[in-house]
């Protein structure tokens, strides 16, 4: 156990070393990091199966996790940091947001001024510039793939909000499909009203939770 130990207090520190190594670009450090935690639960592993030789199978534990946790999920490329500078300067002053996610992925929450009416799900005239951009970068970068989820108020039942949430997030993904996005790159899913980011007690928080939230993402090779 002595061997685990030391191993995971190494790996711990090499995390911390990458995270700040000024040298590296945002997608080797995402990398690097991914390798580093992927190594900690593979060292784990292979000491929690080694028997008497924890050592050994530590280290290989932590090789075969490296591999894993620099491979798996979302690659923070020049590709996506470009799509992104390219839809914040599309957005800018619209009230769109465009963030990067903790897992790698390019977020666009699309505010309720563009999105769509009580009980609708039709794209709203002021959305479709945004999404006429958002078409034209995701046809540059056709590696990318792209999750839509539809979002409602507490107006109405369960029974009305589920596929009314579905449906919002299928008429953005048809508007794209227009725009000569692929289909098979899009999935899309409704919350209805189960994730509200506002107060759904007064008319401006149930506007802010009808909405569509569209994530991109490069799968890591």
């Amino acid at each position: 156990m002595k061997t685990i130990i030391v191993t995971l207090t190494a790996i711990a520190i090499g995390v911390s070393g990458l995270s700040g190594c000024a040298n590296m670009t945002e997608t080797q450090r995402d990398t690097g990091t991914g390798a580093a935690i992927g190594a900690v639960a593979g060292a784990v592993i292979g000491g929690a199966t080694a028997g008497g030789h924890q050592g050994r199978s530590a280290a290989t534990g932590a090789a075969i996790g490296a591999a894993l946790g620099a491979g798996g999920g979302y690659l923070w490329s020049k590709h996506m940091q470009e799509q992104k500078a390219a839809m914040e300067q599309a957005t800018k002053g619209t009230g769109v947001g465009v963030s990067k996610t903790a897992d790698n992925q390019l977020k666009l929450d699309i505010p309720s001024d563009f999105s769509f009416d009580t009980g609708r799900y039709d794209i709203k005239p002021n959305m479709r510039p945004i999404l006429d951009r958002f078409a034209t970068t995701l046809n540059q970068n056709p590696v990318t793939t792209v999750r839509i989820i539809g979002h409602t108020d507490n107006t109405g039942t369960d029974a009305i909000n589920g596929p009314l949430s579905v449906n919002r997030a299928s008429s953005t993904r048809s508007y794209l499909v227009s725009h000569g996005v692929a289909t098979s790159r899009i999935s899309i899913d409704g919350r209805g009203s189960a994730e509200p980011v506002a107060d759904n007690g007064t008319a401006a928080g149930r506007a802010k939770n009808r909405r569509v939230e569209i994530y991109v993402g490069e799968a890591a090779k």
